[in-house]
Formats: structure tokens, C-alpha cells, sequence
């Protein structure tokens, strides 16, 4: 008999079949309370103290049954509400979706102009003639309203570049896979991938399967572009009416 295990000292207790007294041990070791263990094998309260009373539960195991148990009483309590909710939302998208329809080509220089302006790079005070397109997200959505963009002011695709920026954990090659199906470019045009150094302290939680890094597109010769750009927002900023109202 192996120390620490009194299995044998009760016996069957008679009649009770030995393979109820194994699961017994094994539900007790697995940090089953003597009422659960009762009433998965349907003996008495008991004897299923009798039979796994040498054996304590450990406190850790206990508190994370327990908190297991909590989850799953939340789940069910506010799994129709999720559910309601679920359903709310895919229909507020798919109508907002189907307001939208086609944009402008107004519309579209204006909210490219915006997103770039949010999302891209700008002349500094101490380089205000830096003026390069480059645009850095890593939502694909966004990307893909900023590739139309580029195609209603007619930037040429030989003039984008494409790179993707990720840490050094994920899979890169993948990534360049993810976002070239994305945009719709093979993956041998990509430049060279941009490897960001890991932090094992780091809390971010853009990580796992689903991190594709960011993707930055640069257009070649940019700069009237970019002027273009920054008058487009002088004049949805400026706080003087429009000449034209």
C-alpha cells in the first residue's frame, strides 16, 4: 500500500463496488467536495466521506472550482442577454452597412484625407518638409477605405509599397501571407518585414493567432499628395464659413 493512501484499510465496504471507490479517489484528488462526489456516484454523503476523508483538498484547487463554478452560474445567468445582444448588434452593422452604399468621390477624398491625417505620418516643426505618405494600421478595415483612397485620387499601384511591422514572437512570414490576401498584393512585393523586439513584462494583448502586426503603405513621390491632404483637412478644420453657403 503506498504512503499516504488508505484506500485499502475501508475495503469495498461492503457491497459497494471497488471501481466507486476509485472514482471516489479520483473526483477527491481532482478537488471535489465530499456533497459533489456523493452525488455524481449516488452513495451517501457518508460514505463518500469515508472514503476520502484522508484525503485533503487543496485550498488552490478549491478556489479555482470555484471560480469555475462562478463563470459557468454567470454564463447561464447572461447567456440570453449576450445572445440578445449579439443579435442587436449584427443588425444595427448590417443596416448602418447598407445606409452607407457606395461613396462619393468627395466623400472619399474627405474621409481619407481624415484618416490619414489620425493614422498617418506628418511634417514636424523641426522637419516641416518631411512630407512622405505613410500610413500605419493594423485594423484591415481602415487599410481598405485608405486603398481606396489612394485609388480615387489615381496613385498608381507601382507607386505603394507595402511593409509589414511585428514583434518578434509572432510569425511573420504568416503575417505578410494575411496581409497581402488582404490588400490584395502577392507577398513577394512586400518589403522587408519590420521585427519590433519582445518584452516578456509586456501587458499588451495584441497577441496569438489573430496578430498580424501592422501594415505600413508608402507611396513613392507622395508630396503633392500629402499637400493635398493637408489642405483638404485646413478646410474641413477651419472655423470660417465655406464660400460657397
Amino acid at each position: 500500500m503506498a504512503l499516504g493512501d488508505h484506500s485499502n484499510a475501508h475495503g469495498s465496504y461492503r457491497g459497494r463496488k471497488p471501481e466507486l471507490h476509485a472514482q471516489a479517489l479520483a473526483l477527491r484528488r481532482a478537488g471535489c467536495p465530499v456533497g459533489e462526489i456523493a452525488a455524481r456516484l449516488d452513495v451517501s454523503k457518508s460514505t463518500a466521506y469515508l472514503w476520502t476523508r484522508h484525503l485533503p483538498l487543496d485550498p488552490a484547487l478549491v478556489r479555482r472550482r470555484r471560480q469555475a463554478a462562478q463563470r459557468a452560474r454567470s454564463d447561464a445567468q447572461w447567456g440570453a442577454h449576450r445572445a440578445a445582444r449579439d443579435a442587436a448588434r449584427a443588425e444595427t452593422v448590417a443596416a448602418s452597412a447598407e445606409w452607407v452604399r457606395g461613396l462619393g468621390l468627395r466623400e472619399l477624398l474627405l474621409i481619407g484625407a481624415a484618416i490619414y491625417w489620425c493614422e498617418g505620418g506628418k511634417a514636424k516643426p523641426w522637419r516641416p518638409h518631411d512630407c512622405r505618405i505613410k500610413f500605419v494600421n493594423s485594423d484591415p478595415m481602415l487599410v481598405a477605405l485608405f486603398l481606396r483612397f489612394l485609388d480615387a485620387v489615381e496613385v498608381p499601384p507601382e507607386d505603394r509599397r507595402f511593409r509589414v511591422s511585428i514583434h518578434e514572437t509572432a510569425d511573420d512570414a504568416a503575417a505578410v501571407r494575411w496581409w497581402a490576401a488582404r490588400v490584395g498584393v502577392p507577398a513577394d512585393r512586400f518589403q522587408a518585414t519590420t521585427i519590433k523586439r519582445h518584452r516578456p513584462q509586456t501587458t499588451r494583448k495584441n497577441v496569438g493567432t489573430d496578430y498580424h502586426g501592422c501594415l505600413t503603405i508608402h507611396v513613392v513621390g507622395g508630396s503633392r499628395l500629402y499637400w493635398r491632404i493637408e489642405g483638404i483637412m485646413k478646410g474641413m478644420s477651419n472655423e470660417d464659413p465655406p464660400r460657397d453657403r
